[in-house]
């Protein structure tokens, strides 16, 4: 019989790399000082397999890169089918949309102006577009980054999409290693919330394993007779059934826009890279109905946030596994010169907007927006785990919310992303104006925006890179 094993090649090597992780956490105090979450250390193990071993065995990445983009939405679902209070998320997910919109305009104005600085000074033949690949990588991830630099080589960008790679892959860097360091700091500055700084000093906390002798927390609770049917497979069930409407509407969508013409099928194919949230809103209505029925007493929150944090372990460690380690030595220099500067750039103003613009979980939501604005939504949901293990906070709920406003606003800097190749191929001045008038409305939009939703903290005690009051 020809079955494929595809899929479990990759999830058995995931898992095997889990688990060697998990033996390392445990007995190495280097990964106990920093908790390093053991789907990072996973990730690393198998980077180097995934890059070199791997081809030579007949096996690619694509399988990884279908785990991460499946279970990062089923991990929303199962999130989404908890249920969890919504009261004042308006302004909180606005603020989400309005820090990640300033990230991107201060990532674009760094990519974008040292670019014009190396083209007049030491590397005149530089494409222009070339710094914007690092907002693209550090802000929208490997795929987007790949796909849009590849599509710059037709304008005369040799290796743009590999370069988007070696952008996306920097990113990672800052988001797993400044990221885990970022979260020492914070608790040493008493930046963390009181409660969670002390769990972390306990050993179970830094090994990652429950001593033997200590009682075990409950994680999740039966809600079903197993005889006929078991409460995992229930709460499994009504996952995957959402995922399965959530397909169907998308699905949908697609078919209906791509009436509209070429510019209605790019916005479905949008849509897809984006799935997470049209997954995550129809489980709130799921939700929504169960209730209205009176039945929502047989979903059990405990085993949704088990299903929940069992994707995204899977899901970081395969992200990790599956970055292309691309060596061109060509252009290492600006690639150094911008991203060092940009991931020193989105460091310091995530964590001074942050503690401005919002007014609970402060540096949980920093840490959330530090790992999703330099690395991607995968990292951003590891380092959420090391600073609020049962996503009992509402961060990842506003930030995704937050992500559905942001596609919006953020059309027209997609859209600006090209202009600067055109002025490259054509010689067109045009273009470059257009491209900074784009991005000086985006300052405005940004500077005016947080300004409004932080108040009377908007600017209080500016010098400082955290607000704690």
């Amino acid at each position: 019989m020809n079955f494929s094993w595809s899929i479990f090649l990759d999830l058995g090597l995931i898992c095997a790399a889990l688990l060697i992780a998990t033996l390392i956490r445990s007995n190495v105090r280097f990964f106990q000082k920093f908790l390093i979450p053991n789907a990072l250390i996973a990730g690393f193990i198998l980077l180097p397999f995934y890059n070199y071993a791997a081809p030579r065995l007949g096996m690619s990445t694509q399988g990884l890169e279908n785990i991460v983009f499946h279970l990062l939405n089923l991990s929303f679902v199962a999130m989404s089918l908890r249920g969890m209070g919504m009261k004042g998320a308006g302004k909180r997910i606005f603020s989400s949309a309005v820090t990640i919109i300033i990230q991107y305009t201060l990532q674009v104005i760094v990519g974008f102006g040292l670019t014009l600085a190396l083209i007049y000074t030491f590397l005149p033949r530089l494409f222009p577009s070339f710094g914007l690949l690092m907002p693209l990588g550090f802000g929208l991830g490997p795929g987007q980054a790949f796909a849009i630099g590849k599509g710059w080589e037709a304008l005369g960008f040799e290796g743009g999409g590999n370069l988007g790679l070696m952008f996306a892959a920097v990113g990672y860097l800052w988001a797993c290693f400044l990221g885990i360091a970022l979260i020492t700091i914070g608790r040493r500055r008493g930046w963390m919330d009181s409660e969670l700084s002390g769990l972390i000093e306990q050993r179970r906390l830094r090994t990652g394993i429950l001593p033997s002798k200590e009682s075990r927390p409950v994680g999740s609770l039966l809600t079903t007779e197993t005889e006929a049917i078991d409460t995992l497979s229930l709460n499994l069930a009504l996952v995957l059934g959402v995922y399965l409407l959530a397909y169907l509407c998308l699905q949908l969508l697609t078919f209906l826009l791509s009436l509209a013409g070429a510019m209605g099928a790019q916005l479905a194919a949008n849509l897809w890279g984006i799935a997470f949230i049209f997954a995550a809103v129809i489980a709130m209505f799921v939700k929504r109905i169960f209730r209205a029925f009176k039945i929502d007493h047989a979903v059990d929150n405990g085993t949704l946030t088990r299903l929940a944090g069992g994707c995204i372990d899977i899901m970081v460690t395969a992200a990790i596994a599956a970055i292309a380690i691309v060596l061109l030595t060509r252009f290492w220099i600006p690639i150094l010169v911008i991203a060092v500067v940009g991931g020193l750039v989105s460091t310091i103003t995530i964590f001074w907007t942050v503690s401005r613009l919002f007014t609970d979980h402060l540096f949980t939501r920093a840490i959330m927006f530090y790992g999703n604005l330099t690395g991607t939504l995968s990292t951003g949901l590891a380092l959420l785990r090391v600073v609020d293990p049962d996503f009992k906070t509402p961060v990842a709920t506003d930030y995704m919310y937050g992500t559905g406003i942001t596609f919006v606003l953020a059309i027209p800097l997609i859209l600006m992303l090209n202009l600067p190749g055109y002025w490259y191929s054509t010689g067109r001045i045009g273009y470059l104006w257009t491209t900074l008038a784009i991005i000086a409305a985006y300052v405005i939009f940004s500077v005016v925006s947080y300004t409004l939703l932080a108040g009377k903290r908007a600017f209080r005690n500016a010098s400082s890179l955290w607000l704690k009051e």
